[in-house]
């Protein structure tokens, strides 16, 4: 059975994006990034809510002649991965193999599970926030950064107790923490 995977980056304070939806200070220098294509090489399917979506479809139409090897590295992990987007409002997708789904079914996703051949990654602190309440979320990687932003959009949703184990850290020269749990 393939595992849901649910990888942030975020703030110390534990923010995804600061008041004013600003995230800038989260971009990965090479060594994070570099690290963090491997953690998804091993994503068969994304499952996004809208705005999530619509910030990652730029990887389809990236411009990376120029760009650092792992930036074309991960847009073409990114591109090869199957992705689905929960949105009530979006008219449809852009995106090759991607699919639009209005309603986010917890039983749709455990019967993805049990039949994915790859694992699968929830993207977007909303819809993760829905697949941590609804138990299935296998584990949790998440990448700290050395950035205090006072508020915005929390990276784990509000009320959710859950137990977690350690599975493994990494810390960045540039100060990002890598934490990776698992869901018990």
């Amino acid at each position: 059975m393939a595992k849901l995977i649910y990888s942030a980056i975020a703030s110390l304070d534990g923010y995804v994006a600061d008041e004013k939806g600003n995230f800038d200070w989260a971009a990965p220098d090479e060594r994070v990034h570099a690290f963090v294509n491997d953690q998804e090489r091993g994503i068969g399917t994304y499952l996004y809510g809208r705005r999530m979506y619509q910030v990652m479809a730029a990887w389809q139409t990236m411009e990376t002649a120029a760009a650092p090897q792992v930036v074309v590295d991960y847009a073409g992990i990114w591109q090869a991965a199957d992705k689905v987007v929960f949105s009530r409002t979006l008219g449809e997708v852009s995106t090759p193999r991607t699919r639009l789904v209005r309603e986010f079914d917890p039983d749709a996703v455990r019967q993805w599970k049990e039949s994915a051949g790859r694992d699968i990654s929830v993207g977007g602190p909303e819809l993760a926030g829905a697949a941590l309440r609804a138990g299935l979320v296998d584990e949790c990687h998440l990448f700290l950064n050395p950035v205090i932003v006072g508020g915005g959009t929390p990276a784990l949703p509000d009320g959710l107790r859950a137990g977690l184990e350690l599975l493994d850290e990494h810390r960045f020269a540039g100060g990002v923490v890598h934490l990776h749990y698992r869901l018990q």
